[in-house]
């Protein structure tokens, strides 16, 4: 039982460590908001989606719905408008000091749909879950299988989590609304250069 859950934790890592739009988003977030607990309805929201694609993956269920072409180009298209709507909305939104309430900050309601955007419409990330974790799970079977799954999904919860406390640290250092508003910036620049590369990536695949 042990290879699974060792298997889980370094390929749920490999996956979810290098700086995507769902990191820089819980980051963002986490950064922002007055308070941790402000910034819990990205991170449960994040953590929620990925386990529902991990479980579709492991299922098989996502397999089958990309098997067809077209929806694979819906999906990337989707994506990448809407990479392009939240990297403006996010450069365009208005810092302030981090010791200021400000209703500029997302609400709980911006943070829920942005954070489902980014998790079910970003093409790289459903793709990473079937072609990887859903073909890894294939080499267990029962008990092992599940615990392999079970390991991705907690080591993806942690580490959203982590994220948010990052940015909270970040927080406690009373960065003015200029840092803020630089680390917007950066923020937004991040998703659409993750935009641009999720549409060239697929262009160069139809070629």
């Amino acid at each position: 039982m042990l290879e699974p859950i060792l298997h889980g934790i370094i390929l749920a890592f490999g996956l979810i460590i290098p700086l995507g739009v769902q990191n820089v988003f819980v980051f963002n977030q986490g950064a922002t908001q007055p308070s941790l607990m402000r910034a819990m309805p990205v991170v449960l929201t994040a953590a929620i989606c990925d386990t529902f694609l991990i479980v579709l993956a492991v299922l098989g269920v996502s397999l089958i719905l990309l098997a067809f072409t077209w929806i694979k180009l819906l999906l990337f298209g989707i994506g990448f408008f809407f990479l392009l709507y939240m990297g403006w909305s996010i450069w365009k939104s208005e810092a302030v000091a981090i010791d200021q309430a400000s209703e500029q900050q997302f609400s709980r309601k911006k943070q829920i749909v942005f954070a489902l955007s980014v998790s079910l419409l970003n093409p790289h990330a459903i793709l990473d879950t079937i072609g990887v974790i859903g073909t890894n799970s294939l080499s267990y079977t029962g008990d092992e299988r599940w615990a392999f799954t079970i390991t991705t999904i907690i080591v993806s919860w942690l580490w959203f989590i982590g994220l948010a406390i990052a940015g909270s640290m970040i927080r406690q250092f009373k960065l003015s609304a200029q840092w803020m508003n630089r680390i917007n910036k950066v923020s937004a620049i991040i998703i659409w250069i993750v935009a641009f590369y999720m549409i060239w990536k697929l262009l160069f695949e139809l070629i």
